[in-house]
């Protein structure tokens, strides 16, 4: 009988790829990028993604070939030990193209469907956050928790937008009505960033509609163990959010009312 592998092994491979990916990326970044588009006109890819992601799946091929992958950029198949891959090789491809800082790597590691390990390396800001179940959550090895804010309104709020123009124009209703009641919005453009920020008190809460598991699986364990809470308040919009526990259960009642 083969034993499962520690969340503490999966996160130090996740880890791995992740630098090694966010580093491949960082050197491409000057090239001139081949550019097309997927959901849309404004949603991005760059041949730069799907390197960084054949990296990572070529990485976990020579250690783990068994496991099961899934990642943005079309790398999919079912695994027969259990482990499940969940890779963003460039969460914020917009920013990777315009050269703007907030770009990250995002490798999240299932066990059985639960995630275990987690790793979002953030190459232009030299900064990788990492978490294992039950092991806490960290900055390039310090560790972090979400921050102590309980008062909605002087609460800063992260948040993004989809590509899709009818779900922006909702996403748009949803920051009017939000803007005033709070301390302040910010939109950094990577889900994974973002919820990260959140585990280390950078933003005060997260919220935002339409992520994909590529943009939370590993974002969402990071704030766990850094003490926060992630809910999807609304499956069919897979509206995230994210918090501390006394901040989270304020704004994801004021969330469900724009409802």
């Amino acid at each position: 009988m083969t034993l499962a592998p520690s969340p503490a092994a999966l996160l130090e491979l996740a880890a791995r790829l992740a630098t090694a990916a966010g580093r491949q990326s960082l050197d491409g970044l000057h090239r001139t990028r081949t550019l097309d588009t997927k959901s849309s006109d404004t949603d991005m890819v760059t041949e730069m993604d799907k390197a960084a992601e054949a990296l990572i799946v070529a990485g976990i091929d020579a250690e783990r070939p068994n496991d099961g992958v899934l990642g943005e950029e079309g790398a999919s198949r079912p695994g027969t030990s259990g482990v499940r891959w969940v890779i963003d090789p460039i969460d914020g491809t917009t920013n990777y193209v315009y050269r703007h800082p907030f770009w990250s790597v995002s490798i999240g590691a299932e066990l059985n469907g639960v995630t275990v390990a987690g790793a979002v390396a953030i190459p232009m800001l030299g900064e990788i956050y990492t978490a294992s179940k039950g092991g806490g959550a960290f900055r390039n090895g310090v560790p972090i928790t979400v921050s102590t804010q309980t008062i909605l309104a002087q609460s800063l709020i992260g948040t993004g937008f989809a590509y899709s123009a009818d779900i922006r124009a909702r996403q748009g209703v949803m920051v009017a009505t939000l803007l005033p009641e709070v301390r302040d919005i910010r939109r950094g453009g990577s889900a994974a960033i973002d919820l990260c920020f959140v585990a280390d008190g950078r933003l005060d809460a997260y919220v935002e509609d339409g992520l994909n598991p590529w943009d939370e699986c590993a974002g969402s364990l990071i704030v766990s163990e850094a003490g926060g809470i992630v809910t999807v308040l609304d499956v069919g919009r897979g509206t995230h959010c994210a918090a501390n526990p006394a901040l989270h259960a304020l704004l994801a009642k004021r969330v469900h009312a724009l409802h």
